[in-house]
């Protein structure tokens, strides 16, 4: 019956060390983002990449940077 009472506490412990590591996390900061909020609408979710894609972007690049003087 004694283990038992030292696990609750070995428990309680435990779970009081994340709390605190929680609360200070959230009073520090680490959780606070007001920039990915105000540009998620200006991300697309279906955006695929393939390599044929990029060549492709790379050459019409190359072409414009070419013909300037």
């Amino acid at each position: 019956m004694s283990v038992v009472f030292l696990l609750i506490i070995i428990g309680i412990l435990v779970a009081s060390v994340f709390l605190i590591a929680f609360i200070w996390a959230v009073k520090t900061g680490q959780f606070d983002d007001s920039y990915t909020p105000s540009v998620r609408i200006l991300f697309d979710d279906d955006i695929s990449s393939s390599p044929k894609d990029e060549e492709q972007t790379t050459d019409i690049n190359l072409e414009e940077k070419s013909k300037k003087p």
